[in-house]
């Protein structure tokens, strides 16, 4: 059975999504609207306009060669240490982390993974459509051209449209698509427009790029922006599956709880033989005595006959066994100790 204390990294993630108890009812998708369906069609109309440009090798090209000469790096070198790191904004990686880490944040907040899949299809759009136009055209950058008036396509570059640029656009850009009020949109798009206008302008300086390059990426991204609406619908798919897998997932891991042991069948019962008894263990020999030492027998072992208490002299009152001193024996009567009676000698009959 699992607990609240062994989730795994995925169930926290999920954890965090479900603090809210259910979607934001303020959360507005935008639709394709009749007025984005004009915007569309008109900026596509424009981005035709600007390739069938540079094709043709008309004014636009030689508006790009005279930029070039131009040569604004040198023309203002004091704003260059400034502009080398401002060109960041529009790099894709630098910018991609930041605005997914501030999308992850909506997307915990709101419980919703629509922040987070929308900044992802937009990415993937650009990638596809820039990417293949860049492949496709194969235009060389102003520090490559080879003829002075030409357009610099079909050269194996990889600069026509701008990729800073475009990615500016929609990476920004998707901060003012998810907003969620009128006026939270409308600041966001003019924050984003100016960004991705001076990302667009510095690569210019910096010589990097064409201004039909810019001008082109300007269009690519804001083409992006404008199709997402007809990508709500994929997006709303992707997400509700995503949380039915999370479910599934949930619920696989949550049946596996452990199967009890079978219980032994009872049968017939066993007889139990009784055990053997356990020999004692034979006790410690005893310590034998040296060969210089005797050993003593006990006074109540000793040899010869017992004599009964009612035998025994009395006891005097003074305590003493001995006889009275008018009985004692004399002095030159007495036996030395050690020998018998046998063996004194007689004095007299």
């Amino acid at each position: 059975m699992r607990t609240e204390g062994t989730l795994t990294r995925l169930d926290r993630v999920f954890a965090r999504l479900d603090r809210e108890p259910q979607r934001p009812a303020h959360i507005d998708v935008p639709r394709m609207s009749r007025h984005r369906v004009v915007l569309f069609s008109a900026t596509l109309a424009f981005y035709l306009s600007i390739v069938w440009a540079v094709v043709t090798t008309s004014w636009l090209v030689r508006l790009d060669w005279q930029v070039m000469f131009f040569r604004p790096y040198q023309q203002w070198p004091q704003i260059h240490a400034f502009l080398d790191y401002y060109v960041v904004l529009g790099q894709r990686g630098p910018t991609a982390v930041m605005v997914a880490a501030w999308l992850g944040w909506r997307s915990w907040r709101q419980h919703t993974l629509r922040p987070l899949l929308t900044l992802a299809a937009s990415l993937l759009l650009l990638n596809i459509t820039v990417g293949a136009a860049k492949l496709g055209m194969g235009r060389l950058g102003p520090h490559y051209a080879t003829v002075i008036g030409s357009n610099e396509m079909g050269l194996g570059g990889d600069i026509f449209p701008s990729g800073h640029t475009a990615n500016a656009v929609v990476t920004w850009g998707i901060l003012a698509y998810l907003a969620s009020t009128p006026r939270a949109r409308r600041w966001l798009s003019a924050l984003s427009a100016v960004t991705s206008l001076g990302v667009g302008l510095t690569t210019v300086y910096l010589g990097t790029h064409w201004l039909s390059d810019v001008t082109l990426g300007w269009a690519a991204g804001l083409l992006i922006l404008l199709a997402l609406p007809w990508c709500e619908p994929l997006i709303a798919r992707a997400e509700t599956a995503l949380f039915d897998l999370r479910d599934r997932w949930r619920a696989r891991r949550g049946s596996r709880v452990p199967v009890p042991v079978p219980a032994v069948p009872v049968g017939a019962p066993v007889v139990l033989k009784p055990r053997a008894p356990v020999p004692e263990e034979a006790p410690a020999a005893r310590e034998t005595v040296g060969a210089g030492r005797t050993a003593r027998t006990p006074v109540y072992l000793a040899p010869g006959p017992h004599t009964p208490r009612s035998e025994r002299t009395p006891v005097t009152p003074a305590g003493s066994r001995r006889p009275p001193h008018s009985e004692r024996v004399p002095h030159s009567d007495r036996v030395p100790r050690g020998t018998t009676s046998a063996a004194r000698p007689l004095t007299g009959s």
